[in-house]
């Protein structure tokens, strides 16, 4: 009888795990740059609180390690969030000091205001900085993020040292309140 349930609830964990992994690595869309809603990230490492970060230029506090400080805060007036100047092109990046296999990036947008900033943004990712990083592949276009939202993007394994976010063509403030980057190591250690 012991034995039995025992072996009953691992059989039952086992299947449990085996769903989440299911769910996780199939039951989202494989299309690059889709986005996935209510994707559990709970297990994989976010690689990029250990990056270096930088921006286009600075607007009040916005620091570009605002981004990776593993704080979700979406108020800026908190002091998590980045903040580039009004300019063209504003960009957003950080070096994960090592070439990863990205297969997921997951942003906060701000939810104070101004969510809309964000709508028409590029991720890109490479081991290119030409142009600061944005001749970089592509791995989506943000159609839009929701105020105070976190979003995910699947990358498909995009390998890449730098992550990128560029708003193209338009004069815009970029503002990120937390950027993470899941992925593995490619094996090409710098």
């Amino acid at each position: 009888m012991v034995l039995e349930l025992t072996l009953y609830t691992a059989s039952y964990f086992l299947l449990f795990f085996l769903f989440l992994y299911l769910v996780y690595f199939w039951g989202t869309s494989s299309a690059p740059g889709e986005h996935v809603h209510n994707v559990v990230m709970s297990n994989i490492i976010n690689v990029a609180l250990k990056g270096v970060a930088t921006q286009s230029s600075l607007y009040g506090d916005g620091q570009a390690h605002n981004a990776i400080d593993g704080n979700r805060e979406s108020d800026y007036q908190l002091g998590s969030c980045t903040h580039t100047a009004q300019e063209t092109n504003p960009w957003w990046r950080v070096d994960l000091l090592d070439v990863y296999r990205v297969t997921a990036v997951t942003i906060t947008n701000r939810g104070d205001v101004v969510p809309e900033r964000l709508d028409g943004a590029e991720i890109r990712i490479g081991n290119s900085l030409e142009n600061n990083g944005i001749n970089n592949p592509r791995c989506v276009v943000i159609s839009h993020i929701p105020a105070r939202e976190t979003y995910t993007f699947q990358c498909n394994e995009t390998q890449g040292r730098y992550v990128v976010v560029v708003i193209p063509d338009r004069k815009e403030y970029l503002t990120l309140c937390e950027l993470e980057v899941y992925g593995t190591p490619a094996g090409n250690h710098l």
